[in-house]
């Protein structure tokens, strides 16, 4: 192992629940291990072929397939993942990757049943085509100890971004919408934990939308531009946000599982018969404004029910939706709302670079999740190590 004062290089990999492809951030780390000194030195990203991400979408709404299916899709996910780690660091200088896999089933918590998550990933694989140590399986430590395993986030934005004088929230807006709040830097509260959970849909049922009312053209609103088009059925917006995983207190957590294909064809058949009340058909911009409208309106419900924040800050590709952005200003009244990148960091990057800071705490012995965001027991090392035979 390193000496601790050195600084270190670290790949981050992740690929989230709208299963378009891989993020990979390149970035060295230095102690304090709680809030290291950092940098990020490349991000890239890698789509996946379109076959590959309709597979994974598929899986990851219950679609049942063969194991030989299954297997062939893990390679495939590896390929993909090696593939956008050599583009983000062609010279091979890092020293060490920290991959998220692509989740294809979470199921949290429940009762006296545990909860248990699925990242499709072959570590040892990777390892291999990398010829570098892997760090995978995130969330299978925090799940054992009775976590939700998700989100994990939080607690790197807790020890990469600088706190400020009051609360701040930091929302991801990728398949699923999951928020971090972050205590101040000074008065009573500094001391608080940090919190953090799912909130519901981000853009999983938008993009499953704009696939459909496009016959498969079109794989999400660029923009926001067809939802701005439509009205917002907001007596729609209203009966949702009383459906039962919007009033669970955190902590909590959800996928595609919840909200995939079976959950659009239920708000699309309420859609259509509202329509039809009206006298006319469904308009798509209408559905695409609502299915936007909802995902802000999830955010700004749960904002209420924690501690108020100064700012809203924005990462994820809904923060390149202008209609969603124009959403959360409206309904999150007293925020400041912005983009992640006005704070230096790429919206699309954080992830990455969070699952970088997570191998790089596993490497050393650092807990990587927070019981007050999970609801775990107790605080565990993250991780499962595999490294390349060379």
């Amino acid at each position: 192992m390193r000496l601790p004062g050195r600084p270190q290089l670290v790949l981050g990999l992740m690929s989230g629940t709208s299963a378009d492809g891989v993020d990979a951030v390149l970035a060295s780390f230095q102690p304090p291990l709680a809030r290291p000194r950092w940098r990020m030195l490349n991000h890239c990203f890698t789509p996946y072929p379109s076959d590959l991400r309709a597979q994974l979408i598929a899986v990851g709404q219950g679609e049942p397939l063969a194991a030989s299916v299954l297997l062939d899709l893990a390679e495939a996910v590896s390929e993909a993942q090696a593939e956008c780690a050599r583009h983000c660091d062609p010279g091979g200088r890092a020293e060490l990757v920290g991959c998220h896999g692509q989740t294809i089933w979470h199921r949290p918590p429940q009762g006296d049943r545990r909860g248990a998550s699925w990242q499709l990933l072959q570590g040892p694989l990777l390892a291999q085509l990398l010829e570098r140590p892997v760090v995978f399986d995130l969330r299978a430590h925090d799940l054992a100890v009775g976590g939700q395993g998700a989100p994990l986030v939080p607690a790197a934005d807790a020890a990469l971004l600088e706190p400020i004088g009051g609360w701040r929230a930091v929302l991801n807006l990728g398949g699923i919408a999951n928020l971090s709040l972050l205590p101040p830097a000074r008065g009573p509260e500094r001391h608080r934990p940090v919190r953090g959970w799912d909130c519901g849909p981000a853009n999983s049922l938008i993009d499953l939308a704009v696939s459909r009312f496009s016959q498969g053209r079109l794989s999400y609103d660029e923009g926001g531009d067809w939802a701005s088009r439509g009205v917002v059925r907001e007596d729609l917006v209203q009966r949702w946000l009383r459906e039962p995983f919007f009033q669970l207190p955190p902590p909590k957590s959800t996928g595609r599982e919840d909200f995939g294909l079976p959950d659009l064809e239920r708000r699309l058949q309420q859609l259509e018969q509202r329509a039809a009340t009206a006298g006319a058909p469904l308009e798509p911009a209408d559905a695409l404004a609502t299915l936007t409208a909802l995902t802000a309106a999830v955010v700004a419900a749960d904002l209420r029910h924690g501690p108020r924040p100064l700012e809203l800050v924005v990462a994820g590709g809904g923060a390149r939706n202008g209609m969603l952005m124009d959403q959360l200003r409206r309904r999150c009244r007293g925020l400041w709302v912005r983009p992640l990148a006005e704070l230096g960091l790429d919206e699309a990057a954080r992830e990455a670079l969070g699952f970088a800071l997570f191998a790089w705490w596993q490497q050393h012995g650092h807990a990587g999740c927070l019981p007050s965001v999970t609801g775990a027991r107790l605080a565990a090392v993250m991780g499962v190590r595999a490294d390349p035979t060379l």
